[in-house]
Protein backbone atom coordinates (compact mmCIF):
# COMPACT_ATOMS: atom_id res chain seq x y z
CA UNK A 1 0.00 0.00 0.00
CA UNK A 2 1.11 3.42 -0.97
CA UNK A 3 1.63 6.03 1.77
CA UNK A 4 2.33 9.48 1.84
CA UNK A 5 2.27 12.06 4.53
CA UNK A 6 -1.12 14.50 4.59
CA UNK A 7 -0.27 18.00 3.93
CA UNK A 8 -0.22 20.42 6.86
CA UNK A 9 -0.08 17.54 9.10
CA UNK A 10 2.09 14.65 10.69
CA UNK A 11 -0.39 12.17 9.73
CA UNK A 12 0.89 9.08 7.02
CA UNK A 13 -2.10 8.23 5.07
CA UNK A 14 -2.66 5.20 2.48
CA UNK A 15 -4.03 6.13 -0.96
CA UNK A 16 -6.72 4.08 -0.64
CA UNK A 17 -9.55 5.01 2.05
CA UNK A 18 -12.44 2.51 3.39
CA UNK A 19 -15.89 4.10 3.43
CA UNK A 20 -18.55 3.20 6.12
CA UNK A 21 -21.44 5.18 4.67
CA UNK A 22 -23.19 1.78 4.18
CA UNK A 23 -22.76 -0.66 7.73
CA UNK A 24 -25.92 0.67 9.58
CA UNK A 25 -27.24 -2.69 8.87
CA UNK A 26 -24.49 -4.59 8.88
CA UNK A 27 -23.72 -7.17 12.15
CA UNK A 28 -20.71 -6.64 14.64
CA UNK A 29 -19.05 -9.42 12.72
CA UNK A 30 -19.47 -7.77 9.00
CA UNK A 31 -18.53 -4.90 10.21
CA UNK A 32 -15.08 -6.00 11.78
CA UNK A 33 -14.14 -8.44 9.08
CA UNK A 34 -14.76 -5.41 6.43
CA UNK A 35 -12.12 -3.53 8.69
CA UNK A 36 -9.88 -6.43 9.78
CA UNK A 37 -9.66 -7.01 5.95
CA UNK A 38 -8.56 -3.31 4.85
CA UNK A 39 -6.33 -3.22 7.94
CA UNK A 40 -4.58 -6.35 6.11
CA UNK A 41 -4.66 -4.88 3.12
CA UNK A 42 -2.67 -1.81 4.72
CA UNK A 43 -5.91 0.58 4.87
CA UNK A 44 -5.73 2.16 8.24
CA UNK A 45 -7.98 5.87 7.06
CA UNK A 46 -11.35 5.35 7.54
CA UNK A 47 -13.77 7.77 6.71
CA UNK A 48 -17.04 7.99 8.11
CA UNK A 49 -19.62 10.92 8.46
CA UNK A 50 -22.47 11.82 11.04
CA UNK A 51 -25.47 11.48 8.71
CA UNK A 52 -24.38 8.56 7.56
CA UNK A 53 -26.93 5.82 8.54
CA UNK A 54 -30.63 5.69 9.26
CA UNK A 55 -30.02 8.26 12.09
CA UNK A 56 -27.97 10.77 12.66
CA UNK A 57 -24.27 9.50 14.34
CA UNK A 58 -25.81 5.72 13.53
CA UNK A 59 -23.04 4.33 11.00
CA UNK A 60 -20.01 6.18 13.96
CA UNK A 61 -21.82 4.19 16.43
CA UNK A 62 -22.19 0.70 14.56
CA UNK A 63 -18.31 0.87 13.92
CA UNK A 64 -17.45 1.89 17.87
CA UNK A 65 -19.82 -0.62 19.30
CA UNK A 66 -18.72 -3.51 16.82
CA UNK A 67 -15.31 -2.76 17.13
CA UNK A 68 -14.41 -1.90 20.51
CA UNK A 69 -11.40 -0.81 20.07
CA UNK A 70 -8.48 -0.33 23.01
CA UNK A 71 -6.75 2.93 23.18
CA UNK A 72 -3.49 1.79 21.47
CA UNK A 73 -6.08 0.01 18.22
CA UNK A 74 -7.74 3.84 18.06
CA UNK A 75 -4.00 4.99 17.71
CA UNK A 76 -3.16 3.04 14.72
CA UNK A 77 -6.25 4.11 12.99
CA UNK A 78 -6.84 7.54 10.71
CA UNK A 79 -10.50 8.55 11.65
CA UNK A 80 -12.23 11.37 9.31
CA UNK A 81 -15.80 12.33 9.64
CA UNK A 82 -17.84 15.19 8.27
CA UNK A 83 -20.86 17.58 9.70
CA UNK A 84 -22.56 19.93 7.71
CA UNK A 85 -25.80 18.24 6.37
CA UNK A 86 -28.59 19.19 7.78
CA UNK A 87 -31.32 15.98 7.61
CA UNK A 88 -35.21 16.65 7.44
CA UNK A 89 -37.66 15.32 9.97
CA UNK A 90 -37.74 12.07 7.80
CA UNK A 91 -34.27 11.24 8.88
CA UNK A 92 -32.81 10.72 5.52
CA UNK A 93 -33.81 13.81 2.80
CA UNK A 94 -31.09 16.80 3.20
CA UNK A 95 -33.36 20.28 5.21
CA UNK A 96 -29.89 21.99 4.26
CA UNK A 97 -26.76 22.63 5.47
CA UNK A 98 -25.35 24.44 8.25
CA UNK A 99 -21.34 25.59 8.95
CA UNK A 100 -22.41 27.95 12.28
CA UNK A 101 -20.23 27.97 14.88
CA UNK A 102 -22.72 25.71 17.03
CA UNK A 103 -23.46 23.12 14.11
CA UNK A 104 -19.92 22.29 13.68
CA UNK A 105 -19.22 22.12 17.09
CA UNK A 106 -21.83 20.09 18.56
CA UNK A 107 -21.72 18.03 15.28
CA UNK A 108 -18.25 16.88 16.63
CA UNK A 109 -19.35 16.02 20.01
CA UNK A 110 -21.70 13.90 18.78
CA UNK A 111 -19.07 12.14 16.44
CA UNK A 112 -16.82 11.88 19.48
CA UNK A 113 -19.38 10.04 21.77
CA UNK A 114 -20.47 8.04 19.05
CA UNK A 115 -16.92 6.88 17.84
CA UNK A 116 -15.93 6.61 21.48
CA UNK A 117 -12.65 8.62 20.94
CA UNK A 118 -11.25 11.86 22.60
CA UNK A 119 -10.16 13.03 19.06
CA UNK A 120 -11.13 13.48 15.18
CA UNK A 121 -7.52 12.74 13.00
CA UNK A 122 -9.53 14.84 10.35
CA UNK A 123 -13.26 16.85 9.98
CA UNK A 124 -14.80 17.75 6.67
CA UNK A 125 -16.93 20.07 6.28
CA UNK A 126 -19.39 17.75 4.16
CA UNK A 127 -21.14 20.07 1.71
CA UNK A 128 -21.14 23.72 1.08
CA UNK A 129 -23.34 25.93 2.76
CA UNK A 130 -24.65 28.86 0.68
CA UNK A 131 -25.10 31.19 3.81
CA UNK A 132 -21.27 29.99 5.58
CA UNK A 133 -20.22 32.79 7.32
CA UNK A 134 -16.22 31.83 7.54
CA UNK A 135 -15.59 33.81 10.41
CA UNK A 136 -17.95 31.20 12.81
CA UNK A 137 -16.17 28.42 10.69
CA UNK A 138 -12.89 29.87 11.46
CA UNK A 139 -13.86 29.76 14.74
CA UNK A 140 -15.42 26.75 15.76
CA UNK A 141 -12.16 25.04 14.10
CA UNK A 142 -9.67 27.57 16.10
CA UNK A 143 -11.61 25.85 19.46
CA UNK A 144 -11.77 22.73 18.72
CA UNK A 145 -8.04 22.13 17.81
CA UNK A 146 -7.13 24.19 20.60
CA UNK A 147 -9.01 21.53 22.83
CA UNK A 148 -7.47 18.19 21.17
CA UNK A 149 -10.63 17.30 19.80
CA UNK A 150 -9.82 17.43 15.92
CA UNK A 151 -5.68 17.59 15.08
CA UNK A 152 -6.80 18.62 10.85
CA UNK A 153 -9.84 20.01 8.75
CA UNK A 154 -10.91 19.44 5.46
CA UNK A 155 -13.93 20.02 2.93
CA UNK A 156 -15.98 17.63 0.73
CA UNK A 157 -17.48 19.09 -2.59
CA UNK A 158 -16.19 22.47 -2.25
CA UNK A 159 -14.73 24.64 -5.02
CA UNK A 160 -11.58 26.68 -5.75
CA UNK A 161 -13.93 29.87 -4.40
CA UNK A 162 -15.52 28.45 -1.59
CA UNK A 163 -12.07 27.09 -0.59
CA UNK A 164 -10.67 30.86 -0.99
CA UNK A 165 -13.28 32.06 0.99
CA UNK A 166 -12.38 29.58 4.20
CA UNK A 167 -8.87 30.08 3.76
CA UNK A 168 -9.13 34.36 4.24
CA UNK A 169 -9.95 33.35 8.00
CA UNK A 170 -9.39 29.82 8.42
CA UNK A 171 -6.00 29.59 10.14
CA UNK A 172 -5.23 25.63 9.84
CA UNK A 173 -4.43 24.13 7.18
CA UNK A 174 -7.41 22.67 4.60
CA UNK A 175 -5.56 19.29 3.83
CA UNK A 176 -8.11 17.71 1.74
CA UNK A 177 -10.96 18.11 -0.91
CA UNK A 178 -13.63 14.83 -0.57
CA UNK A 179 -14.87 14.86 -4.61
CA UNK A 180 -16.80 12.27 -7.12
CA UNK A 181 -14.31 11.25 -9.05
CA UNK A 182 -13.79 7.96 -11.31
CA UNK A 183 -13.29 7.26 -14.92
CA UNK A 184 -16.38 7.63 -16.12
CA UNK A 185 -17.12 10.26 -13.67
CA UNK A 186 -14.31 12.78 -14.12
CA UNK A 187 -14.66 16.43 -15.41
CA UNK A 188 -11.97 17.34 -12.63
CA UNK A 189 -9.65 16.34 -14.73
CA UNK A 190 -11.76 15.72 -18.74
CA UNK A 191 -12.49 19.42 -18.84
CA UNK A 192 -8.69 20.45 -19.07
CA UNK A 193 -7.70 18.46 -21.40
CA UNK A 194 -10.80 19.55 -23.84
CA UNK A 195 -10.38 23.23 -22.74
CA UNK A 196 -11.53 25.79 -25.37
CA UNK A 197 -12.69 23.00 -27.86
CA UNK A 198 -15.96 24.47 -28.98
CA UNK A 199 -19.46 23.03 -28.60
CA UNK A 200 -17.88 19.82 -26.79
CA UNK A 201 -19.62 19.67 -23.66
CA UNK A 202 -16.43 18.04 -22.16
CA UNK A 203 -14.77 21.63 -22.67
CA UNK A 204 -17.31 22.41 -19.63
CA UNK A 205 -16.41 24.21 -16.62
CA UNK A 206 -18.28 22.48 -14.52
CA UNK A 207 -16.63 22.15 -10.72
CA UNK A 208 -15.81 26.10 -10.28
CA UNK A 209 -12.59 26.17 -13.00
CA UNK A 210 -9.52 23.79 -12.66
CA UNK A 211 -10.31 22.79 -9.06
CA UNK A 212 -8.13 19.93 -9.34
CA UNK A 213 -4.60 22.34 -10.06
CA UNK A 214 -6.31 24.26 -7.57
CA UNK A 215 -5.98 21.72 -4.67
CA UNK A 216 -2.60 20.37 -5.89
CA UNK A 217 -1.39 24.09 -5.80
CA UNK A 218 -2.29 24.23 -2.72
CA UNK A 219 -1.18 20.77 -1.20
CA UNK A 220 -5.36 20.00 -0.24
CA UNK A 221 -5.22 16.20 -1.08
CA UNK A 222 -8.07 15.21 -3.47
CA UNK A 223 -10.48 12.46 -1.84
CA UNK A 224 -12.24 10.33 -4.43
CA UNK A 225 -15.41 9.17 -3.02
CA UNK A 226 -17.66 6.49 -5.35
CA UNK A 227 -14.60 5.65 -7.12
CA UNK A 228 -16.63 2.64 -9.23
CA UNK A 229 -19.69 4.82 -9.95
CA UNK A 230 -20.33 5.54 -13.56
CA UNK A 231 -22.16 8.88 -12.39
CA UNK A 232 -23.96 10.20 -9.44
CA UNK A 233 -25.28 7.21 -7.57
CA UNK A 234 -26.82 5.78 -11.03
CA UNK A 235 -24.77 2.17 -10.50
CA UNK A 236 -21.10 1.08 -11.10
CA UNK A 237 -19.25 0.71 -14.56
CA UNK A 238 -17.88 -2.47 -13.65
CA UNK A 239 -19.01 -5.37 -15.63
CA UNK A 240 -21.86 -2.72 -17.05
CA UNK A 241 -23.57 -3.27 -20.38
CA UNK A 242 -23.50 0.62 -20.78
CA UNK A 243 -19.25 0.66 -21.50
CA UNK A 244 -18.38 -2.70 -23.10
CA UNK A 245 -15.27 -1.14 -24.62
CA UNK A 246 -14.41 0.39 -21.02
CA UNK A 247 -14.53 -2.99 -19.38
CA UNK A 248 -12.90 -4.76 -22.10
CA UNK A 249 -10.02 -2.65 -21.75
CA UNK A 250 -10.14 -2.87 -18.04
CA UNK A 251 -10.42 -7.01 -18.60
CA UNK A 252 -7.76 -6.63 -20.76
CA UNK A 253 -4.81 -4.62 -18.29
CA UNK A 254 -6.13 -7.20 -15.26
CA UNK A 255 -5.07 -9.75 -17.02
CA UNK A 256 -1.86 -8.04 -17.86
CA UNK A 257 -1.18 -7.01 -14.38
CA UNK A 258 -3.02 -10.26 -12.41
CA UNK A 259 -5.54 -8.23 -10.74
CA UNK A 260 -9.05 -7.98 -10.23
CA UNK A 261 -10.58 -5.32 -12.51
CA UNK A 262 -11.75 -3.56 -9.59
CA UNK A 263 -7.96 -2.80 -9.09
CA UNK A 264 -7.45 -0.94 -12.70
CA UNK A 265 -10.28 1.04 -11.48
CA UNK A 266 -8.35 2.44 -8.55
CA UNK A 267 -5.18 2.28 -10.38
CA UNK A 268 -6.40 4.77 -12.67
CA UNK A 269 -7.05 7.34 -9.59
CA UNK A 270 -3.61 6.43 -7.96
CA UNK A 271 -1.70 6.71 -10.88
CA UNK A 272 -2.66 10.07 -11.17
CA UNK A 273 0.56 12.69 -10.28
CA UNK A 274 -1.87 14.44 -7.72
CA UNK A 275 -1.39 11.78 -4.96
CA UNK A 276 -5.03 11.38 -4.61
CA UNK A 277 -6.98 9.37 -1.91
CA UNK A 278 -9.85 6.54 -3.28
CA UNK A 279 -12.50 6.31 -0.61
CA UNK A 280 -13.80 2.58 -1.24
CA UNK A 281 -17.52 2.58 -0.33
CA UNK A 282 -18.25 -1.38 -0.78
CA UNK A 283 -19.00 -3.45 1.89
CA UNK A 284 -17.73 -6.37 0.53
CA UNK A 285 -14.32 -7.47 1.73
CA UNK A 286 -12.96 -8.96 -1.30
CA UNK A 287 -13.94 -5.88 -3.36
CA UNK A 288 -11.89 -4.12 -0.35
CA UNK A 289 -8.83 -6.03 -1.05
CA UNK A 290 -9.07 -6.14 -4.88
CA UNK A 291 -9.38 -2.76 -4.73
CA UNK A 292 -5.71 -2.46 -2.45
CA UNK A 293 -4.00 -3.93 -5.34
CA UNK A 294 -4.77 -0.61 -7.13
CA UNK A 295 -2.99 1.71 -4.79
CA UNK A 296 0.76 1.28 -6.78
CA UNK A 297 -0.59 -0.49 -10.07
CA UNK A 298 2.12 0.42 -12.23
CA UNK A 299 -0.14 1.78 -15.74
CA UNK A 300 1.42 3.86 -18.20
CA UNK A 301 0.48 6.68 -20.18
CA UNK A 302 -0.44 4.90 -22.64
CA UNK A 303 -2.88 2.83 -20.93
CA UNK A 304 -4.21 5.21 -18.75
CA UNK A 305 -4.97 7.77 -21.56
CA UNK A 306 -6.77 4.61 -23.07
CA UNK A 307 -9.13 3.92 -19.88
CA UNK A 308 -10.35 7.24 -19.85
CA UNK A 309 -10.89 7.09 -23.91
CA UNK A 310 -12.95 4.19 -23.65
CA UNK A 311 -15.27 5.75 -20.39
CA UNK A 312 -15.89 7.86 -23.77
CA UNK A 313 -13.87 10.85 -23.06
CA UNK A 314 -12.07 13.21 -25.86
CA UNK A 315 -8.28 12.86 -26.31
CA UNK A 316 -7.98 15.99 -28.51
Amino acid sequence: MKTFTLPGTDIVAPNVVLGLMRIDDKSDEEIRTLVHTAREAGINFLDHADVYGGALHHCERRFAEAMALTPSQRDELTIQTKCGIVRGPDGVSNAGFDFSYEHITASVEGSLQALGTDRLDVLLLHRPDALVEPEEVARAFDDLHAAGKVRAFGVSNHTAGQIELLRRYVRQPIVANQLQLSITHSTLVAQGLAANMENERQSTTLDGGGLLDYCRLHDITVQAWSPMQAGFFNGPFLGSPDYPELNAVIDRLAAKYDVPPIAVATGWITRHPASMQVVLGTTTPARVAGAAQGSQLPLTRPEWYELFAAAGHIVP
